[in-house]
């Protein structure tokens, strides 16, 4: 799940990038309003907004209107410290998704994460993927082969996510990196290739396929593919 994280506070926004990405998550961050609407208005998507209110430049409250104006659905959270009670109408009234008070512990936002997902998707749980006997659950993060459930770090989950969501399909290189990185952070070349070594000795190589010069897919052997 790739995510924009609106934070103008340097502390929250570095600790909560970090906590999101130990989680699997891409979170791409920007620091003030402005920023925001640009990134929001390019034709950049993103699985989820995490949006303070009290930012520079611009405010989160504008920053929402904008995005909902031009008819953009992705879901927002707004994440800030003002708890009354007008400050979270005019955040709901302004299209939030949903409003989370500071401080907050990250399990209620990855639970709040996972329901405005849901919503977005017109309350259907998110399908389990799968591919022959191996099978992932969005909604549980559950791996499992041959129904034998199977243990995977958040980037490798994230990895092998992206793979089933198009069996079959080859998926580039960079597409791979874009879900499972955000910007400016520091990527090794060969990270999505040990990622997948990884993926084949925990799950077996014979679903999992390295395509030379184009990426990587997720099924049965194709002829004349490895």
């Amino acid at each position: 799940m790739r995510l924009l994280l609106v934070e103008d506070d340097a502390m929250i926004g570095d600790s909560l990038r970090e906590a999101l990405r130990r989680q699997g998550f891409a979170a791409d961050w920007v620091r003030d309003g402005q920023a925001a609407d640009a990134v929001l208005s390019s034709g950049e998507r993103f699985d989820a907004v995490l949006l303070d209110l009290g930012l520079p430049r611009l405010g989160g409250v504008e920053v929402l209107r904008a995005l909902r104006a031009r008819g953009d659905a992705t879901p927002v959270i707004v994440l800030t410290a003002r708890d009354a009670l007008a400050d979270k109408v005019a955040g709901l009234d302004a299209g939030a998704d949903d409003y989370l008070v500071k401080p907050f512990e990250l399990d209620e936002l990855l639970a709040r994460l996972r329901a405005v997902t849901r919503r977005h998707q017109g309350g259907r749980a998110s399908p389990v993927l799968q591919v022959a006997d191996l099978k992932l659950d969005p909604a549980t993060r559950e791996v499992t082969r041959a129904g034998r459930p199977v243990l995977l770090s958040a980037r490798e989950f994230a990895l092998l996510e992206a793979l089933l969501e198009r069996p079959g399909a080859i998926v580039s290189r960079a597409q791979l990196e874009d879900r499972l990185y955000g910007w400016g952070e520091e990527l090794e070349s060969n990270a999505i290739s040990v990622y997948m070594h990884q993926l084949r000795k925990k799950l077996g190589a014979d679903l999992l396929h390295t395509v030379r010069g184009l990426g990587y897919y997720a099924g049965p052997e194709k002829g004349g593919m490895a």
